[in-house]
């Protein structure tokens, strides 16, 4: 089963984040956790058709020519002085995707990824994909967990409008 979690909970979620939604929906038999060990490339690699149908820019390789680059800092002349890799960008919509496998919340990789997106330039939106199940654990609720509590404190201000965590 795919779960979805929106935040703020006080909104609901927008219909570009619901066709991300969709897309897992869709690949479910193909990327569920409690069936499938995939790495996360290859749970990016069986979406992809369908993000890129979404409008998103998505990461093809571990090549630097592969990798979606979205801007962090500027330099002289414009130059980009400093970018951080995602696995998908929309610059229309102004989402970034992070799929996550085994070290989404053993590493706290979804922090990473949520320290990155605030960041980066012209990014509104962020949407995080973790496994519902890694090793007898609950990936999805421990990151919502996270979250309902990052937002409930209210203790820290985020500059996205948004963030989408999806438990696949």
């Amino acid at each position: 089963m795919i779960n979805w979690q929106y935040f703020p909970k006080s909104h609901s979620a927008p219909d570009h984040l619901r066709g991300i939604v969709s897309d897992f929906e869709r690949n479910l038999n193909n990327i569920d956790s409690q069936n499938f060990t995939l790495s996360s490339n290859e749970v990016l690699e069986k979406l992809r058709g369908g993000l890129q149908e979404l409008g998103f820019k998505v990461e093809t390789g571990k090549k630097h020519i592969e990798k979606i680059k979205v801007p962090v800092l500027f330099g002289r002349n414009g130059s980009l002085e400093k970018s951080f890799d995602a696995d998908g960008y929309n610059s229309t919509t102004k989402t970034v995707i992070e799929i996550e496998a085994g070290r989404g919340v053993t590493n706290f990789q979804f922090l990473k990824d949520l320290f990155q997106a605030c960041m980066m330039h012209d990014v509104e939106y962020l949407c995080i994909a973790v496994r519902n199940l890694y090793i007898f654990k609950k990936d999805f609720e421990t990151v919502v967990n996270f979250f309902d509590t990052l937002y409930a404190s209210n203790r820290l201000s985020l500059p996205l409008k948004g963030i989408l965590i999806i438990g696949y």
